[in-house]
């Protein structure tokens, strides 16, 4: 394949440009892992690289933070030709051309080879979105969550991270609330598994509370904002917030209170530069005990690279359900 089609992005009089383009392999990136990309999917954050300057910083670029593929070509001894793999995060689609691409090449470092369990497909149903999923269920248990703790509640459980959360956490015996917006999709959350479902509104509150009531051992928390306010006041003792998102919102105006009397934790999950190491096990484990049982069409909506321009502005306003993904 000498020329190649890309889903570009330019900034021209202050206005982003989206379109797919031909390019040819001397317009690859730098990096030392050329890639013939199989599969790529839609993250929130893809959405921001559409705005202008908001996550891309130099243009021309293609967007993308996931992609999975076969290796064509490595100048790095770990991975040789034919080898399946999986790449997200880092700097993918964000100041490195990303997954909205036929080919890629990155550096070795990002990239993980494909675990057995997995097709390249599964892995980008899964994306950044399963992989941040994933972590926050592997930290939450790394705290001390077990299925008889009680309910754990997942916020913004209709969209790529809270789908994934619901079903992972279901599959592990957990029994689990799901949060959302949209009454319409509370029969597909029931599929995936929650057992409770609560309008978001329900965790939204002027009433400036230190403490609430116990009601949750834990959370998966993709919102931030107001949401993530109400959500610390109201873990069980002891309990976590495994926190990795701001849709809902960057700011959160909370006390001391659920950490010095209620002893919780809020827990950090960075799903772009997390250490190689844990990286890796996640995705065994993405490919084990935490594959969701609903990797199917139930939860997937596949796209073409001409559709992107259309995707990307409806992730940014909340109406993507569960997780959509790109056929190259």
């Amino acid at each position: 394949m000498e020329d190649f089609k890309a889903f570009v992005i330019d900034l021209i009089d202050g206005k982003t440009d989206m379109r797919v383009k031909t390019k040819s392999l001397d317009e690859l990136a730098a990096g030392t892992v050329t890639i013939k990309v199989a599969y790529s999917s839609v993250n929130y954050k893809d959405g921001l690289a559409t705005l202008p300057k908001q996550i891309i910083q130099s243009y021309p670029l293609i967007p993308g933070i996931d992609l999975a593929g076969t290796v064509i070509e490595s100048q790095d001894e770990r991975f040789s030709k034919g080898d399946e793999v999986i790449v997200t995060s880092y700097e993918l689609g964000v100041s490195h051309d990303g997954g909205f691409s036929e080919l890629a090449r990155v550096p070795a470092e990002w990239v993980v080879a494909l675990p057995d369990g997995l097709t390249l497909r599964e892995a980008m149903i899964l994306g950044t979105a399963g992989f941040t999923a994933g972590l926050s269920v592997q930290r939450l248990e790394e705290n001390g969550l077990k299925p008889e703790d009680g309910p754990v509640l997942v916020t913004g459980a209709t969209g790529g991270v809270g789908s994934i959360a619901v079903d992972m956490l279901a599959k592990l015996g957990y029994r689990v609330t799901a949060s959302t917006g949209k009454e319409t999709e509370y029969e597909y959350l029931r599929k995936l598994g929650a057992t409770e479902i609560i309008n978001r509104e329900e965790l939204i509150s002027e009433e400036k509370k230190v403490l609430r009531k116990q009601l949750f051992a834990a959370a998966v928390d993709p919102v931030g904002g107001k949401t993530l306010e109400y959500v610390l006041t109201s873990i069980k003792y002891g309990g976590s917030v495994a926190n990795s998102g701001l849709t809902g919102g960057t700011s959160v105006q909370t006390t001391v209170f659920p950490f010095i009397l209620r002893g919780i934790n809020w827990l950090g999950i960075d799903s772009v530069y997390c250490p190689m190491p844990v990286r890796e096990q996640v995705w065994k484990r993405l490919a084990s005990d935490l594959k969701p049982l609903q990797l199917s069409e139930e939860i997937v909506n596949e796209v073409s690279l001409e559709d992107l321009p259309t995707v990307l502005e409806t992730i940014l306003t909340g109406k993507v359900k569960g997780r959509t993904i790109v056929k190259l």
